[in-house]
């Protein structure tokens, strides 16, 4: 993982929603799962972003 890939992930989760924050804890499999799919999502959009800016 390079610098920009952490700054990036980081960033992201520093944004993460209070809701995402809360179901990331939960004790539900399965809001824990929506979380952390969620989560995975906004990372891999902003690892995207950044990809294809530098092209």
């Amino acid at each position: 993982m390079t610098g920009q890939q952490h700054e990036i992930i980081t960033g992201v989760v520093h944004r993460a929603p209070e809701w995402m924050r809360h179901d990331l804890l939960s004790k539900e499999p399965g809001a824990r799962e929506r979380a952390e799919e969620a989560l995975a999502a906004m990372i891999s959009a902003a690892l995207r972003s950044a990809t294809e800016g530098e092209r």
